[in-house]
């Protein structure tokens, strides 16, 4: 089941008590670890002078894994070499397109149809992402 998003129902951050399952569920539990580096190696290549590390929020949609985002409230520069896109986005619009290059990446590594559902859902949320234009352009 795919979900989207609208004005009434944003992505909600993950409590605490659920944050170990966020991860299992967003990749499977063969690629957990390979999954978040995955996720932070893609921050540092698309915004290599604004993330230097640190924490991340975890967002969900109806109780089901979105994305990742660093915890910061600074913008971040994204820059991808592959399609020439340079812009400046919000943290949790970076960590939406360092998700969905992650995502991408895995599913073409890993036979999956969870990776390929949690892609499609992540998509059809950024769709009606208030940042979505800019989001799109930074993956396409």
């Amino acid at each position: 089941m795919i979900l989207t998003a609208n004005a009434a129902t944003p992505a909600t951050l993950v409590p605490e008590a659920r944050r170990m399952s966020f991860l299992p569920g967003l990749f499977g539990r063969k690629l957990i670890l390979v999954g978040e580096r995955t996720v932070y190696q893609f921050m540092s290549l698309l915004a290599p002078d604004d993330y230097t590390g640190g924490m991340w929020h975890f967002h969900e949609l109806g109780g089901q894994p979105l994305f990742l985002s660093p915890a910061a409230e600074k913008r971040f520069r994204i820059s991808c070499e592959t399609n020439g896109y340079q812009g400046e986005v919000s943290a949790e619009a970076a960590g939406l397109i360092a998700t969905l290059f992650a995502l991408s990446h895995l599913s073409f590594q890993q036979e999956s149809d969870q990776l390929a559902d949690a892609y499609l859902r992540l998509c059809a949320f950024a769709g009606d992402h208030p940042e979505a234009g800019k989001i799109f352009k930074a993956i396409d």
